[in-house]
């Protein structure tokens, strides 16, 4: 299998990099991974990694809700419970940050299309890019909606979209430049970009260490820290508006942890990992599990 071996950092370039630590693939193939830290602007990254053209068959798992959308077991349960009440909050965000009832709107990821239909339902003209054949196929049943492969990222229209959003999708993205290039592109003059994704600066990362479950290896390429992040969007000509913090997901990325780490999930450690991450965030509200980065052409 071939393999990517990145000897600069992803995001800035820089020479200066170093391993950090272990993780294990505890959702599909058991492999370890190295996770390597850029200390120029504190990205790490996922070394030695599969190639777009391999990548796939580490998504192939019932357990990947994004693309399954299971609702098997009390944990996937919970996230859909909290999901219909996200998806409201997301369409309020991107209401507020476009200054816009409606618009047009491109969902990087799209998974079965959830998101997507919630801002159709609300009057927005709504694209999606999702790479997984069984998620586009669920989005085509369940809303009937027709998204399309990630390749079109370089086709569609400049200066077209209002907002561009991509919910714990940046960290999967193989050509992370290219893709910020054409962010800037296909964004209005005044759109805006939306990108959440986890933050390993948190008070749960710092606690449950290499068994942190949102490191997720290999799928996830990239962990942000709010420095990383803020960098590579000046890099491309954004400057950060705004950080919104994503209360839910230290408590289901705790359960995971849990369950990576003890072999089942303990519920009650996990929620008061979950409130004590959440606590420490309200202090320091750039330490939140996950966060939300609005992004404005400088």
């Amino acid at each position: 299998m071939q393999r990517i071996i990145y000897n600069q950092c992803p995001a800035c370039g820089s020479n200066n990099i170093h391993h950090q630590l272990h993780a294990t693939d505890h959702t599909v193939s058991k492999e370890a991974y190295q996770i390597w830290h850029c200390d120029d602007c504190t990205l790490r990254f996922t070394q030695d990694i599969p190639t777009l053209n391999e990548i796939g068959k580490y998504y192939q798992s019932q357990d990947y809700i994004s693309h399954s959308d299971t609702q098997k077991g009390l944990v996937n349960k919970l996230y859909h419970l909290v999901r219909n009440y996200t998806l409201g909050t997301k369409l309020s965000l991107i209401k507020k940050v476009t200054h816009k009832e409606s618009g047009q709107i491109l969902d990087i990821g799209a998974g079965t299309g959830a998101f997507l239909h919630t801002m159709q339902a609300a009057g927005w003209q709504a694209t999606g890019l999702e790479p997984d054949e069984t998620a586009r196929q669920v989005a085509k049943a369940r809303y009937q909606t027709d998204l399309l492969t990630p390749d079109y990222v370089y086709t569609l229209a400049d200066g077209k979209y209002d907002a561009i959003t991509l919910w714990h999708v940046l960290e999967h993205v193989h050509d992370l430049q290219g893709y910020f290039q054409r962010f800037a592109a296909l964004l209005k003059q005044d759109g805006r970009l939306i990108i959440a994704v986890p933050n390993y600066t948190s008070y749960d990362a710092a606690y449950y260490k290499s068994e942190w479950a949102a490191y997720d290896v290999p799928r996830h390429l990239y962990h942000f820290s709010p420095k990383s992040m803020q960098l590579l969007a000046a890099k491309h000509g954004f400057v950060v508006q705004a950080v919104k913090p994503m209360w839910f997901d230290s408590f289901y990325v705790s359960m995971l942890s849990e369950k990576y780490r003890n072999g089942a999930v303990l519920y009650v450690a996990a929620v008061l990992m979950g409130l004590m991450s959440n606590i420490v965030a309200l202090f320091k509200k750039h330490r939140c599990s996950s966060q939300i980065y609005v992004l404005k052409k400088a």
